[in-house]
């Protein structure tokens, strides 16, 4: 597959019409009454203006005109919690889940995060890129615009380097925008069995700042939690986060309550995410410091968990709630955002505007793009997906069925329905 280059996409810019609008993911510059067909307008890869397609201002008019087929348009998708640069699978483990081993069973085994550690470490750069490139491409498909990946398989300076490497590769080779998030307080490699503050140390005053120095980390995250690093250690690594002026996040009560996400929320976490096990002191601290609640319905569907997030009491609080796959080789294989969207209604009764809310908006927000990303509106990039459906609903109600949808990232169109599939033979 041959690398991204913008000029050999087509440009996005014209007016697109007919297409219909979904509440709460378009700011419209003039009111599209209710039922009534819209026109999106792209200029210089930005939109331009929105509102009803009878009413597109006279200076657009010479613009090219994009048959929006009376598609429902919405923002890019935002991938905003992944796993995605690894070497290796851990199908056995699925298997032992099945035979009953628990997720700590299986980590003290030995299986678990530090099996995918030896799996990439032995792997090239270029053989993590050519495995993780069909991964993505599935996700930008199904209109992902935005995604976050994480490191944390390396477990070292140099490997954990490499994750970022291509990580940014995969952004710059594909098009899309990609925040790295640097991982290294994941597990402790087996290097550092019992040793857990000295590994700490080495991630706080050698990885971080020679990865951040590299222009390699858009934040930092930990796994706080009893078989990994406790609230002493995670607020370590945040500190040194801190000092280095980058954002942090974190894997937070997935398994147990630490009060992760009350620390976090007390460094300005972009995110606290997993949750299952959250604390109203928690929602109140992230509620105080506009922290993102990240669901990952694909790890509590393998890992069969039953511990539900507290929805309910997020919502009274007005947490924002995002939902993401979590693609990791371990305990959330997947690659459909719109399968976790309907996996987030159905396992922890999200409504559908929250669910699609949470795969654009606040799924931007947990990655610090909310300026750029998760809504449509004049003057921001044109990052949108047109949606050969009827009805929002259909977004998240399908199971397994990728509807064929037209793309439009970096003001560009990178995938499309609307031209001929001659003219678009070029394309990812």
């Amino acid at each position: 597959m041959t690398p991204y280059d913008c000029k050999k996409m087509p440009s996005a810019d014209g007016c697109w019409r007919p297409v219909r609008l979904v509440e709460g993911l378009v700011q419209p510059d003039v009111p599209v009454p209710q039922g009534s067909e819209a026109c999106v307008v792209v200029q210089a890869g930005k939109i331009a203006w929105i509102g009803p397609e009878n009413a597109v201002p006279a200076a657009y008019a010479t613009l090219p005109v994009h048959d929006g087929r009376h598609m429902l348009v919405t923002p890019g998708l935002v991938d905003c919690h992944t796993h995605l640069v690894y070497g290796g699978e851990r199908a056995n483990e699925f298997a032992m889940r099945l035979a009953g081993a628990s997720y700590e069973a299986i980590a003290q085994a030995g299986g678990g995060i530090v099996s995918s550690v030896k799996a990439t470490r032995e792997a090239s750069e270029d053989e993590l890129f050519a495995l993780a490139l069909p991964r993505l491409q599935q996700l930008l498909d199904e209109g992902v615009c935005a995604i976050e990946i994480k490191s944390g398989y390396g477990l070292s300076l140099e490997h954990e380097r490499k994750q970022l490497r291509v990580a940014r590769r995969l952004g710059a080779h594909c098009g899309v925008t990609v925040r790295t998030t640097f991982l290294g307080a994941h597990a402790l490699p087996p290097e550092y069995a019992g040793c857990s503050q000295a590994y700490v140390d080495l991630v706080c005053e050698e990885m971080l700042p020679a990865l951040v120095a590299e222009g390699l980390v858009d934040a930092v995250d930990v796994f706080c939690e009893r078989i990994a690093f406790s609230l002493a250690e995670t607020e370590q690594i945040f500190q040194a986060a801190q000092r280095l002026q980058v954002p942090v996040k974190l894997h937070a009560e997935q398994l147990s309550n630490m009060e992760g996400a009350t620390l976090a929320a007390r460094y300005g976490a972009l995110s606290c995410d997993h949750i299952e096990h959250l604390s109203a002191t928690g929602i109140a601290a992230m509620q105080a410091a506009g922290t993102v609640a990240v669901l990952l319905p694909g790890a509590f569907y393998t890992l069969r968990d039953t511990q539900l997030p507290p929805i309910e009491a997020l919502r009274q609080a007005g947490v924002p709630m995002a939902v993401s796959t979590d693609h990791n080789p371990g305990t959330s294989p997947a690659l459909s955002v719109l399968l976790m969207a309907n996996m987030a209604s159905t396992l922890f009764r999200l409504t559908v505007p929250e669910a699609l809310a949470g795969i654009t908006r606040h799924a931007a927000q947990a990655l610090g793009l909310a300026d750029a990303h998760g809504l449509l509106a004049a003057g921001r990039p044109a990052h949108m997906v047109l949606w050969p459906v009827q009805h929002a609903a259909e977004l998240v109600y399908w199971l397994g069925h990728k509807p064929d949808c037209t793309v439009v990232r970096q003001g560009r169109i990178a995938r499309s329905t609307v031209f001929p599939p001659q003219d678009m033979s070029h394309a990812l």
